[in-house]
């Protein structure tokens, strides 16, 4: 399988970058160790407004109105979904299920929640309840929504195999199909977090070397 074709690598403006979205013609992104999340100019890659969460912003996604967010809270990183807005500021809306999740998308009409190590992609309700589950086949380290498929980064961390590298692909699913089989389509050369589409192309984060980075997947 090939690897994807890296376009551009950028220092992150803070350290330990995580969540990553885009709304609009804007890229936010957020800082794990800093708590804080970020509109970024990405001609001059640089910070440019700066929000202060209730908590450590794991995920983040735009919506029809306004963002939704998983944060974590407490001295047990608890995950809650939040909204955000410019008028209400973040307002808690649930739990994660279990307390416990990171990742989201929005397909237009419903938020997905993914569970990094029970290898899930939860659809959500507006109320948190669970709608339906969809089995990935592996960790989960950030998904989004292009053109009514589901883009997935899924592999292993490896966290418990001392010297070992996390090993990570992209792929892809239709979520319409009532059982998705899930179709790798690249290899990622790095430990990547979080995953967003600008319209061109791709975005993660190389977390451990404070990187953002942008790519494509060869057709």
């Amino acid at each position: 399988m090939k690897e994807i074709d890296v376009v551009a690598r950028h220092k992150a403006p803070v350290v330990s970058p995580q969540a990553l979205a885009w709304k609009g013609e804007e890229l936010w992104l957020s800082s794990r160790d800093l708590g804080n999340f970020l509109r970024i100019d990405t001609e001059g890659w640089k910070s440019v407004e700066e929000l202060d969460p209730p908590g450590v912003v794991w995920a983040a996604v735009a919506t029809d109105d306004g963002w939704r967010l998983t944060i974590g809270k407490g001295l047990n990183d608890d995950r809650y979904v939040y909204d955000y807005t410019v008028s209400d500021g973040f307002r808690k809306l649930f739990a994660c299920p279990d307390v416990t999740g990171s990742y989201l998308s929005f397909d237009g009409a419903h938020l997905y929640l993914s569970q990094w190590y029970k290898g899930l992609i939860l659809q959500l309700g507006a109320d948190g309840k669970i709608m339906r589950e969809i089995a990935i086949g592996a960790e989960i380290c950030g998904h989004t929504f292009v053109d009514g498929m589901l883009y997935v980064l899924r592999g292993k961390e490896n966290k418990d195999v001392p010297g070992k590298a996390e090993e990570w692909r992209i792929a892809r699913l239709d979520p319409a199909e009532k059982e998705p089989r899930v179709e790798d389509l690249a290899t990622i050369p790095f430990a990547c977090r979080s995953l967003t589409y600008d319209g061109k192309k791709f975005w993660s984060n190389h977390r451990a070397a404070n990187e953002t980075v942008s790519f494509a997947i060869e057709s």
